[in-house]
């Protein structure tokens, strides 16, 4: 009896893994201040400033935004061409998707909208528009332990997979390292991989989204899934805490 890839639960992040570049760096590059944009990233990447500062020191940069131009660039902005046959293969074989993102809702919404992926379920920060056009980001989904994510992506993945579950991660940046070491397989690129590959935890690298297919159609021909071990202790070690 083959595998029932129906268990499969996938997580999937947004900026550089949906999209073809990281759109909330782009946008503070563009809108904002980008000389301070890119000391308060390396801030980040470096634990000097947690995510959630990180953010409101980004969204700080911008002052006066022109809205008519900002969402001419969003809707400049191209995903991966091969996510379209992947959401249509998980929907074809009973699998759910899950998009994490720890970017701001208001250009993930109109990206995914302006790519007919409007029904897919996604988690995320919030970005509000003040009366002078200033941004004001919210964070819904943080954990005072996690700092890597101000939407701790982590506690998404446990609280929608369970041990039936096998659990999938999608990503490419800083902010995947966290919620992918919970996860019984990785797809990594990037940051991503670079971390995996230097904490020596098991990934499967790829390019696409079809490269995703391909392994999962491997998985599927297997009669037995192995989970990876670490990922069970570490959700182990979450779950004792309570």
């Amino acid at each position: 009896m083959m595998s029932d890839i129906r268990n499969f639960k996938i997580f999937v992040d947004f900026d550089g893994t949906i999209t073809q570049k990281d759109v909330g760096e782009a946008m503070f590059l563009e809108f904002g201040d980008a000389d301070k944009a890119n000391n308060i990233i390396r801030d980040w990447i470096d634990n000097k400033i947690n995510a959630v500062r990180c953010w409101q020191n980004l969204c700080a940069t911008v002052t006066n935004l022109n809205l008519d131009h900002y969402n001419k660039f969003l809707n400049e902005i191209e995903i991966d061409p091969s996510f379209l046959k992947f959401t249509e293969y998980c929907s074809t074989n009973g699998i759910d998707i899950t998009v994490l993102s720890d970017g701001l809702d208001y250009y993930i919404n109109r990206i995914l909208e302006k790519e007919n992926f409007s029904d897919l379920k996604v988690f995320s920060n919030q970005l509000n528009i003040g009366e002078s056009n200033e941004l004001i980001p919210v964070f819904p989904f943080t954990d005072e332990e996690c700092s890597r994510c101000a939407n701790c992506k982590r506690n998404h993945v446990l609280n929608l997979s369970g041990e039936e579950n096998i659990s999938i991660y999608i990503g490419d940046g800083w902010s995947d390292t966290c919620p992918a070491q919970y996860c019984d397989f990785i797809f990594a690129k990037n940051s991503l991989l670079k971390f995996c590959e230097t904490n020596r935890i098991t990934y499967f690298p790829y390019k696409n989204f079809e490269d995703v297919i391909s392994r999962l159609e491997e998985l599927k021909s297997k009669k037995r899934i192995k989970k990876r071990h670490q990922a069970l202790l570490k959700r182990n070690e979450i779950y004792v805490q309570g």
